[in-house]
């Protein structure tokens, strides 16, 4: 809820700087120029009065109070509308931070909100003042400085999710089931970058066509171009960077589940085995427990009593079929 700095440029140099925003229009009508005003959070108040000052539409300034907002670049009029998705990573947890900025670009005026700390859009103006030909092209040229901030500043954040990826593929093979989890948020962080920087292309790719059509051939409107289109290779390479991205992560899913899936299989393998020799010897025990069961029922007349080869034969009888299935189940693997 801060003013982070007002101030009206004249050639590239500032000329005055505005003590309210009440004031910056006077400020402008005076000295000529254009006005750039940065605002960090800014209260309903302070934004209906640049609003008033500069003729701005409602629905803009609605987005802007509200936040929350996809990517986009809008024209009312003569005024551009822009919501830019910044990014930064955070190592400590190895996540990524989203912010958002709002911008109103007119012919002769910038409007600077940003809604999370970065990115330092006063390191951008303090870039700018010390150089003057750049800011001597006026609002399109601190959209420019403004955009270009926002598009570096991913580089940092695709080296750490680069990072994360190459970890999380030498966590595959190490059987930690926690990876599912990490795959997980990763894909989230990974599509929330795509969100942000897909749109940047179509939205440079109209300013750099609004360029050529309202200025044709000048001088600066040509440089300006070249400099949007700088800025564009640069997203088009963090889009497909952000594409590969998403594309490991579902890869490395499949292959985790594929992972998962032999050792569920390589376990029920093992308890078959298991089963198999359980069931084998239990087999194998049961022949001589049925002899003895039958010799052991106390009938009185069991005529193999009485016989001097009863007791022998009954081992013998044992052991020959207890030895017959462990040869089978021995033959079939089982033991």
């Amino acid at each position: 809820m801060t003013v982070i700095d007002n101030a009206v440029y004249v050639a590239g140099r500032r000329a005055a700087s505005p003590p309210t925003l009440a004031r910056t229009a006077a400020a402008l009508s005076e000295h000529g120029g254009f006005a750039w005003v940065g605002l960090y959070r800014p209260e309903a108040v302070q934004l209906n009065i640049l609003a008033a000052e500069f003729d701005l539409h409602p629905l803009a300034v609605e987005d802007a109070l509200l936040g929350h907002q996809r990517a986009k670049l809008e024209r009312y009029g003569d005024t551009r509308f822009l919501v830019l998705r910044p990014a930064r990573y955070l190592d400590e947890s190895e996540t990524v931070e989203f912010g958002e900025v709002e911008l109103f670009v007119g012919k002769n005026f910038v409007i600077a909100i940003r809604q999370a700390e970065s990115p330092d859009l006063a390191a951008v103006r303090e870039r700018l003042e010390g150089t003057p030909d750049l800011l001597g092209r006026g609002p399109l040229g601190v959209l420019y400085a403004i955009l270009d901030r926002v598009v570096d500043d991913y580089v940092p954040v695709i080296a750490g999710l680069q990072n994360d990826i190459d970890e999380i593929e030498a966590q595959l093979f190490s059987g930690d089931r926690a990876v599912t989890r990490r795959i997980y948020d990763l894909s989230g962080e990974v599509m929330e970058i795509q969100r942000a920087v897909r749109p940047l292309v179509g939205m440079i790719e109209t300013l750099r066509g609004e360029l050529e059509t309202e200025y044709g051939d000048d001088p600066g409107a040509l440089e300006l171009r070249r400099s949007f289109r700088d800025v564009l290779d640069h997203v088009i390479g963090v889009v497909q960077l952000a594409d590969e991205f998403r594309q490991t992560l579902q890869n490395a899913l499949t292959v985790h589940a594929t992972l998962v899936a032999q050792q569920q299989n390589e376990t029920s393998l093992a308890q078959s085995e298991q089963t198999k020799r359980i069931s084998s010897w239990a087999a194998i025990i049961f022949a001589p427990s049925l002899i003895t069961g039958i010799y052991g029922m106390n009938f009185a007349h069991m005529p193999e009593l009485e016989s001097p080869w009863g007791y022998p034969l009954a081992l013998v009888g044992m052991l020959a079929f207890a030895g017959a299935l462990f040869a089978v189940f021995r033959s079939r693997n089982w033991l």
